[in-house]
């Protein structure tokens, strides 16, 4: 394989590595209601389980509340029942077709928790970058040692790779950041 399409490779593994952490980040509770906090709940739908993005309309019309709305009124308490089941900790309010989600402020100790479990989910995604350094690197190294590429590409490549993981790390950082100073800040 050639150096470029080693680090292209790379380089796509890592965009999704990042892309799911913002996924991650958006489903962690802030001060402010925000329809990430339970578009991923798995809802038993017909014996599917069923994210409630698939399944309902999201909004949050006001910083306290989220307010859902599902396609088929008979799903409101599998719906409900997915909301309780998960870590959300917000007891749902069901009106007939729609469902209500008041999101109380968060104390300052739990603002403080919050931070750290991002953190912990910055530290996963920060390993696997480093798990894909790596194997891009095992292969550069074989490619080396097969006499596929020079060992001045080796180097160059292995350049490349370091300065692709460090504006990846650089990436993790910086959202993480972002989103603890949205949790300090709320």
């Amino acid at each position: 394989m050639a150096t470029r399409e080693i680090i292209s490779e790379s380089q796509g593994r890592m965009e999704k590595v990042l892309e799911f952490l913002r996924s991650e980040l958006r489903g962690v509770r802030t001060g402010r209601a925000s329809t990430g906090l339970v578009e991923n709940i798995k809802v038993n739908y017909y014996g599917a389980d069923t994210p409630l993005k698939q399944l309902a309309t999201l909004a949050a019309p006001q910083a306290d509340m989220i307010v859902i709305k599902p396609f088929d009124p008979a799903s409101v308490k599998d719906v409900e029942k997915a909301i309780k089941n998960s870590d959300l900790s917000i007891a749902p309010i069901v009106d007939g077709k729609i469902i209500r989600l008041n999101v109380p402020p968060l104390s300052g100790e739990r603002r403080k928790q919050l931070v750290g479990h991002i953190r912990q989910i910055a530290e996963q995604a920060k390993v696997s970058v480093l798990n894909i350094r790596r194997d891009a690197n095992k292969q550069l190294e074989q490619d080396e040692k097969d006499k596929v590429i020079t060992e001045d590409e080796l180097q160059i490549g292995k350049k490349d790779i370091d300065g692709l993981t460090k504006k990846f790390t650089d990436k993790i950082d910086s959202a993480v950041k972002a989103k603890s100073d949205e949790i300090m800040l709320e």
